[in-house]
């Protein structure tokens, strides 16, 4: 894992609290990947947050599927309200683009730690990232 880069729970925590957020109403945090940073950002900011879980990658990073599946989503009510989307990563935008895609008539906002996104949190960062809250046998 020497070609990974590692970051703690509290550099990402820390770079959270300064990072200038937009104003939203509602999160929705991306499962499995974005629970923990969607999860920050909802507790940081005093909002509400919804998970929805898609499935694409397996644990390898390999895509699963041809197309990013719907495992499960409670939507909350958010009738034209301004939504932030959440992910840890985001390379060729397919899963942010398919979770968009269930959020119509919303002004939705992207976010990841890392990738492609309205807002990214470590846009210096290339490689890939031994996140905190991952657990690999």
């Amino acid at each position: 894992m020497a070609d990974k880069v590692s970051l703690d729970f509290l550099t990402i925590s820390q770079a959270l609290k300064s990072f200038p957020l937009p104003e939203v109403d509602l999160v929705v945090g991306i499962a499995t990947g974005g629970i923990v940073p969607a999860s920050l950002i909802a507790h940081q900011i005093g909002r509400p947050l919804s998970l929805m879980h898609i499935n694409y990658r397996a644990p390898d990073n390999t895509p699963r599927h041809t197309e990013p599946v719907l495992v499960c989503w409670q939507p909350l009510a958010t009738g034209g309200q301004r939504i932030l989307l959440v992910d840890e990563v985001s390379v060729s935008g397919k899963t942010m683009d398919f979770a968009m895609s269930f959020l119509v008539d919303q002004r939705v906002y992207t976010f990841v730690l890392k990738g492609k996104a309205d807002y990214v949190l470590f846009p210096e960062i290339d490689a890939c990232v031994n996140w905190p809250w991952k657990v690999e046998p």
